[in-house]
């Protein structure tokens, strides 16, 4: 076996698991909050906690592998994630799960943050397309797999098994990765690690999650200042813990960016919706759930490696854009469900959704790697990572805003369905315009080829 082919199935790993246990997770939310009493904004931060985790932790952790290297970094991040899974899986309280769920998001932003530099460095320019595809296939296979192995294992074993199984996996992603990933690379070896930017990122973003989720608007507020002064303080030292300058210099690179954390705010909080909808406005079991939303992320992964070969023939922003623009329409189509939509339309426009997501994901990867050099890898990995990861929590965070809202902080009873039905709506609403400007971002990078 080859070096590459060694790299592709390394990486392929934590990219199958973190997203199955960020879609197995959200199918286990009802059967959580009934062992521990747990009301919606609880189970929120369940899922929430987990990606601000990883979202506070990315862009540093991007930074440190440019400095010590890439694999150093996504070993160590392995290991953390395993951690944080054993204790998850033992959690007593809500509380304590949602602390645990933090070590495993900074085990995550590890992983995220040099998954792609590994991949790129490994490969020419003229393959990229076609891995990066086919890496963020298996990222969309593990999402398919979450809810249904989800649902079962909860379904069958109880909500903990979900964690039994990422301890199991984790343990044979680090043993792999510590042993059969050879080369190390380091494109900013030597230079300053940007510890006061980490923190005012860091701040910024947990001030912007909290104000937002919780409706406390002074923490808002101070979140949006601490990440203006981040941003001025990273243009003027020779070393940023993020390549702000890449952004606003970058027109290719900024404008792929944006579109990927609209597409990402606009879609991940679909899952958590249509999970607490399908099991209590519907009635459905975790594993009856699970088979119902299985169908977004199979057509994601079948299509994916398929946009991101066809982004190497012909210019991504095309693909990209058709892409968000399917997306757009299907969030526009949930945004008119209530408690007597068919069970057919719904898996119909799951399919549409994942079919939009398939087309986007991959070619606007391949646009973002390929408008930086190659010493800036690690951070633009990480940039993407952090795109995603913010894109995740903002997503959430709307979610949880409406739904505080609308129901306040109780638990979802019948007398609650009405209210619950009108929060999935507006949540919806709020989806299809941010996707809608996405399209916009998309079309604005400019080609990408001459």
């Amino acid at each position: 076996m080859n070096e590459k082919t060694v790299v592709l199935f390394v990486a392929a790993i934590p990219a199958f698991l973190t997203p199955f246990m960020g879609s197995a997770i959200s199918i286990a939310l009802p059967p959580i909050g009934m062992e521990f009493g747990s009301d919606t904004i609880l189970l929120g931060w369940i899922v929430t906690a987990y990606f601000l985790a990883a979202g506070i932790f990315s862009v540093p952790s991007g930074r440190l592998a440019d400095i010590i290297g890439v694999k150093k970094v996504f070993t160590v991040g392995i290991f953390v994630y395993t951690i944080g899974s054993v204790l998850s899986a033992i959690a007593p309280s809500a509380e304590f799960l949602i602390g645990s769920r933090v070590i495993q998001g900074i085990g995550v932003a590890m992983d995220y943050a040099t998954r792609l530099a590994i991949l790129t460095s490994a490969f020419p320019p003229v393959e990229r397309g076609k891995v990066l595809g086919i890496n963020i296939g298996v990222t969309y296979t593990g999402l398919s797999l979450g809810p249904l192995l989800g649902g079962l294992l909860t379904h069958n074993f109880g909500w903990r098994s979900i964690f039994i199984i990422n301890i199991a996996v984790g343990i044979l992603a680090f043993i792999l990765a510590s042993g059969f990933l050879r080369s190390e690379y380091a494109g900013a070896r030597g230079e300053k690690f940007d510890l006061i930017g980490s923190l005012l990122y860091g701040i910024s973003l947990l001030c912007i999650i909290y104000g937002l989720s919780e409706s406390v608007w002074r923490y808002l507020t101070f979140g949006i200042l601490a990440l203006v002064l981040f941003a001025i303080y990273e243009c003027r030292i020779e070393h940023p813990v993020f390549e702000v300058r890449q952004l606003i210099t970058n027109h290719t690179f900024s404008f792929s960016n944006i579109a990927a954390l609209l597409n990402y705010s606009a879609t991940f909080g679909v899952v958590f919706v249509l999970s607490l909808y399908l099991q209590y406005i519907k009635g459905l079991t975790p594993q009856q759930a699970g088979l119902i939303l299985v169908a977004q992320p199979v057509i994601m992964a079948i299509i994916a490696p398929f946009a991101g070969w066809l982004s190497d023939k012909i210019e991504p922003r095309g693909v990209a854009s058709a892409g968000m623009a399917i997306t757009t329409l299907s969030l526009f189509i949930f945004a008119g469900i209530d408690a007597d939509t068919t069970m057919g339309s719904i898996v119909a426009n799951l399919i549409l959704l994942g079919f939009g997501l398939g087309l986007f994901a991959s070619p606007n990867t391949n646009a973002i790697m390929g408008s930086v050099s190659r010493r800036f890898f690690g951070s633009a990995s990480a940039t993407v990572a952090t795109m995603r990861l913010l894109g995740q929590l903002l997503s959430m965070a709307l979610v949880m805003l409406v739904l505080s809202i609308e129901m306040g902080r109780v638990a979802i009873t019948p007398e609650y369905y009405p209210m619950f039905i009108t929060s999935a709506r507006t949540a919806f609403r709020i989806f299809t315009v941010l996707c809608f400007i996405g399209v916009f971002a998309s079309l604005g990078r400019g080609r990408t080829r001459v």
